[in-house]
């Protein structure tokens, strides 16, 4: 998969410090791997990233690094590293790990949300009937929804926990949101998840996110299955051709 480059070398606009070309090469990688441009078990070579960031080896090294240590990336056969992919064991923990936080963000949402925050999240169901059926931007706005909420719980340790554990989503594969019919399933489990957050019954927000959690994991079982038969039928198609453009192999 071809990769959107830089608009330009910004490398020139961040300075000399090669602390700030770092951060800036892992911000770049960081937000292609959650916006699916690099895919789980595509590999990352050193070289090829420093080509594509127009910048040199040394801040992209460090990146890959710190992606590294934080579970993004994992060294890869052959050199390099590639972006890890998780199995179906390593989602089950993922989801059983997520229903559990996120079903306490919701009920201490419904305890704690102020007038403004309430608002927001009408107006971020609204913004999601709006949009067409396509499941990448239903996605982008799933995130603001869900993020939302675990601002309007008020507590700091659980906003750390659930944003680190949603780096890794990208990781799990294609969007739930792909799944046949999960994209109006989700839109009502949201609406019941506000309706209990606005009633102020946080047994009722928790359960009602919980289920909403669960029935993503049943459309993340189905999703992943589809782009693993996918995934072999193009690769005996290539009969492991490198596709046109393709900056890092795979």
């Amino acid at each position: 998969m071809s990769l959107m480059d830089p608009e330009q070398p910004r490398s020139e606009a961040i300075g000399e410090a090669g602390g700030g070309r770092a951060s800036w090469a892992y911000e770049m990688l960081h937000d292609a791997i959650r916006e699916g441009s690099i895919e789980p078990g595509q590999r990352l070579m050193e070289l090829e990233v420093s080509a594509w960031l127009k910048m040199s080896r040394t801040p992209v090294r460090e990146a890959m690094r710190r992606l590294q240590a934080e579970g993004m990336l994992e060294f890869a056969p052959g050199g390099g590293m590639s972006v890890v992919l998780y199995e179906l064991r390593a989602i089950d923990e993922f989801y059983a790990m997520r229903e559990r936080l996120e079903g306490t963000a919701a009920a201490l949402a419904a305890q704690n949300a102020d007038a403004t925050e309430l608002h927001i999240l009408s107006a971020t169901l609204d913004a999601m009937r709006a949009l067409p059926a396509e499941p990448k931007m239903h996605a982008r706005e799933n995130q603001v929804f869900h993020e939302q909420i675990y601002r309007a719980a008020r507590n700091r340790f659980l906003l750390k926990s659930l944003q680190s554990l949603l780096n890794f989503v990208p990781l799990l594969g294609p969007t739930t949101y792909n799944a046949p019919g999960r994209i109006e399933a989700a839109l009502a489990e949201h609406v019941q998840i506000v309706d209990a957050i606005r009633a102020r019954d946080p047994a009722a927000a928790e359960e009602a996110m919980r289920r909403h959690i669960r029935h993503s994991h049943e459309s993340r079982i189905l999703v992943v299955s589809d782009s693993v038969r996918n995934a072999m039928q193009k690769r005996t198609q290539r009969l492991g051709d490198k596709p046109e453009g393709a900056p890092f192999r795979r």
